[in-house]
């Protein structure tokens, strides 16, 4: 029997199950069942938009937009979005997806918490920055049914959300701040890490070697 939460079906394949294995295994609950409202609230905001996105790639993109707080992919410092989104383009790969659906995956990740862009991009990517903003900041709450929401809630618990979320940012970013710059990601540690001086484009510009 199909699974179906709040009116949205679970894709039933193979990746999807495996998927759900790979980041239940190695992520928290409160991440695990953030990715999975993600995914959710993503699916339930698409057709207000016209989106269509590919149900299996969407999963896959909200299971493994947060991985990169908990594992990184290398020992090379980069945003936290990439290394989840590097996760999961490896994931798709060794499972025989086409580049193409990898790629999309990729930047529905890379590009999660980024302001304007993901709109205009594939459904998967719009779709998943969607559920990001819903769960995260509320966003588009006001659009939902009560009864959806309820069960959603009741089926992948908030717990203390607001508190622990950003304490796994400060947790994993005061120990790479270079990766903050130009990202919503600095607005975390600016807030609880007392010594931590934002970097701006300002700065880089003054600060450059150029004389003038």
């Amino acid at each position: 029997m199909t699974d179906i939460i709040a009116g949205v079906e679970i894709p039933e394949t193979s990746a999807v199950a495996q998927a759900t294995e790979f980041i239940e295994d190695r992520t928290s609950t409160l991440i695990f069942h953030h990715s999975w409202r993600v995914f959710l609230f993503a699916t339930l905001h698409a057709p207000a938009f016209d989106l269509r996105p590919d149900p299996e790639l969407l999963y896959i993109s909200a299971l493994f937009h947060d991985v990169g707080l908990v594992l990184p992919f290398s020992a090379t410092q980069q945003r936290f979005e990439l290394d989840g989104a590097d996760h999961a383009r490896k994931f798709l790969l060794d499972r025989g997806f086409s580049e193409k659906a990898a790629d999309v995956v990729w930047r529905a990740i890379a590009l999660h918490t980024t302001p304007g862009i993901p709109g205009r991009m594939e459904p998967e990517v719009a779709a998943t920055n969607f559920g990001v903003l819903t769960d995260a900041v509320g966003w588009g709450l006001d659009k939902l049914e009560s009864d959806r929401l309820d069960e959603i809630v009741a089926a992948h618990p908030r717990g203390d959300f607001k508190e622990q979320f950003l304490q796994v940012f400060v947790d994993v970013l005061r120990d790479r701040p270079d990766t903050t710059y130009g990202t919503v990601n600095a607005d975390g540690l600016e807030h609880f890490v007392p010594d931590f001086r934002r970097t701006s484009m300002v700065h880089r510009i003054m600060d450059s070697p150029w004389p003038r």
